[in-house]
């Protein structure tokens, strides 16, 4: 046996033709493999017309011939349909996150609580400048009243000081007199009535700045705006809460959808309400996709526009997963045919096809794969009746 290696080994180096063998026995071995199932396929030669007389399938299958559309593949992510963001309302360290991703949450539900010591000490002051303006309104009406009652007495001394000028009962002076003085206690209510209305002012800042520190108090508890599923948490205890900075995103429980970049020269053939096909190659699913939204503008790097389709639920589906969307593009007629109907011999391809002479074994061409079918490149023109297995 080793000197027969060895020989052949030799050989091949010295005539290179000789290195066909191995590709004949292969085909001779896949030929006497075969033979077992169906004998008779030697008995005729594909192509040349001569038919296989007691050839009985099991069964028969047609070749159709049908339009297929080509579909353009826009590579996209698995997004939430409506996506919350998290933030805080008031600068603040973070107490405690009372969720973790992948938690459900109903609407209300206190998501993270900050650090309030700040908040209750400005709502503490708030509330002592409050008590300070309504000691000042206490006082300036206290003042007012002493005012007027000034004012009254004074406008009397002066009426009365001028009856008795009028009639030579007083001199010029005690007018004067009494008039400069009816005249200050006039300045004075105005002063006192001015004051009033400045402590009343106050009151109402200071209770506004207590309105104010009693909301930024209530910023301290961060609740769910709705109900939804917790799909990514940013902070930990002991960071720093501040407006702008996200903390939590929030899936609400309204789906998914798919987000794909589709080329600028398929964009015309994609329109809003539309049904396109979309893969999930994670989870082995191929479902309808009902484009939702276009975004009007096309990205400059890639000359692409997003596109947005609504996903049904599938199990298994999570935001940021991979996915496909499919744009019909040119649509071809084809010869499709069952996958279990074409019979392979090494490389090659071959059915058995019913024609007016019997049952004739042809050579074929096959393409790309649709599920259990398979598209007919050559060969085969569509119509014709093609057998399958073999029944003794």
């Amino acid at each position: 046996m080793n000197r027969t290696i060895f020989f052949i080994t030799k050989n091949l180096r010295t005539r290179p033709y000789l290195k066909i063998i191995p590709y004949l026995l292969a085909f001779f071995i896949q030929i006497f493999l075969f033979l077992p199932v169906c004998p008779q396929l030697l008995q005729a030669s594909p192509g040349k017309g001569e038919a296989i007389g007691d050839y009985r399938p099991e069964e028969t299958v047609q070749a159709s011939r049908e339009t297929i559309v080509q579909t353009y593949t826009a590579v996209g992510t698995v997004k939430p349909r409506s996506e919350t963001r998290i933030e805080a309302q008031i600068q603040a360290r973070i107490e405690k996150v009372h969720f973790q991703a992948g938690d459900r949450v109903k609407k209300g539900d206190i998501l993270i609580t900050l650090d309030d010591r700040q908040a209750l000490s400005r709502l503490d002051g708030a509330k002592a400048s409050l008590g300070t303006a309504v000691a000042a309104r206490q006082q300036a009406i206290q003042a007012v009243a002493g005012a007027q009652a000034a004012h009254s007495e004074a406008r009397l001394n002066y009426d009365r000081i001028k009856s008795y000028f009028e009639s030579n009962a007083a001199t010029k002076q005690e007018l004067e007199m009494a008039e400069s003085t009816y005249t200050q206690a006039s300045a004075s209510l105005t002063r006192a009535k001015d004051a009033l209305k400045g402590a009343e002012s106050g009151i109402r800042q200071a209770t506004e700045f207590v309105e104010e520190t009693r909301i930024g108090l209530g910023f301290s508890k961060i609740p769910a705006p709705s109900s939804g599923e917790v799909i990514r948490r940013m902070v930990e205890p002991g960071d720093m809460a501040m407006p702008g900075k996200p903390l939590i995103f929030l899936r609400t429980e309204s789906g998914f959808r798919i987000e794909a970049h589709v080329r600028e020269g398929l964009i015309h053939k994609v329109v809003p309400g539309m049904e396109l096909s979309a893969e999930i190659t994670s989870i082995n699913a191929t479902c309808p996709a009902h484009v939702e939204e276009i975004i009007p503008y096309a990205d400059p790097d890639t000359r692409t526009f997003l596109v947005k389709a609504l996903l049904p639920d599938l199990e298994g589906l999570y935001p940021g997963m991979y996915g496909k969307l499919l744009i019909p593009d040119t649509s071809r007629d084809v010869v499709l045919l069952p996958m279990g109907a074409v019979i392979h011999m090494g490389q090659l391809e071959m059915v058995m096809v019913n024609t007016d002479k019997g049952w004739q074994l042809r050579y074929i061409k096959t393409g790309k794969q649709s599920g259990d079918m398979v598209e007919v490149l050559s060969g085969l023109s569509g119509g014709e009746t093609v057998g399958t297995g073999y029944r003794e």
